[in-house]
């Protein structure tokens, strides 16, 4: 069976977002078809992917390497998504499904839930759900994927704290899908942008000190790392 090289790409993408691959460090395809258990062709088309994304760079007499972002890029990201989600949720609520409702409304039901309880331990990726959720209901899949995109290279960049009251971001996710469920485009973008602005301060940049470069940085984890096929998300 071919594997698809989105499903590479999805896998060499989260890796390099979850610190495997060092910044800077050289992404060889035998390496990498090694480590995934592919062949080099799907690795070759993910690395171009990844190259278009901004997660990879090709440098002359090295290859592909992991791109290494400046500060300023970091902080452009964050003010392009603090552009881009208010039009999410403004297009969410001209063109939302039921369907988009009934989940938006579960994981703002969840989020609360735990928050009350002080269940923190997954409330990071229930709001990566939401925001996803709220992304595909702008009925946009342009914008979808561009937010998607946004996502994952924060992630990469940033360190996000975790808020001293959870249920308050949580009261405003309720408040944004009440807009949404009301048609009310501009209250939900606003709603969104308010939202996004603090989301942003509690962003820190990952980068290290100028200069340093870890010893063996060619070096990944020696296990291999067979790609899984299922539910890979891209």
């Amino acid at each position: 069976m071919r594997i698809p090289a989105h499903s590479v790409c999805t896998a060499i993408r989260d890796d390099i977002v979850s610190g495997v691959y060092e910044r800077g460090g050289r992404l060889t395809e035998e390496l990498l078809a090694r480590r995934y258990g592919v062949s080099r062709v799907p690795v070759r088309e993910a690395l171009r992917t990844l190259e278009a994304e901004g997660f990879v760079v090709t440098r002359r007499h090295a290859g592909a390497c992991v791109a290494e972002p400046t500060e300023q890029e970091a902080a452009d990201l964050l003010e392009i998504r603090m552009l881009l989600e208010p039009l999410g949720a403004a297009r969410a609520a001209q063109r939302r499904t039921e369907a988009h409702l009934k989940v938006l409304r579960g994981l703002v039901r969840l989020g609360q839930e735990r928050s009350r309880g002080g269940r923190s331990d997954d409330l990071r990726s229930l709001g990566g759900w939401f925001h996803e959720t709220l992304a595909q209901s702008s009925g946009s899949p342009g914008l979808t994927a561009l937010l998607t995109q946004l996502r994952h290279k924060i992630a990469w960049m940033y360190v996000v704290e975790t808020p001293a009251a959870p249920a308050e971001s949580w009261a405003e996710h309720a408040a944004i899908v009440d807009a949404v469920a009301r048609g009310d485009a501009e209250r939900a973008r606003s709603l969104a942008a308010a939202h996004a602005e603090r989301a942003a301060a509690a962003h820190r940049p990952r980068f290290r000190p100028q200069g340093h470069r870890a010893a063996g940085r060619d070096r990944v984890r020696d296990s291999q790392h067979a790609v899984n096929t299922v539910g890979l998300r891209h």
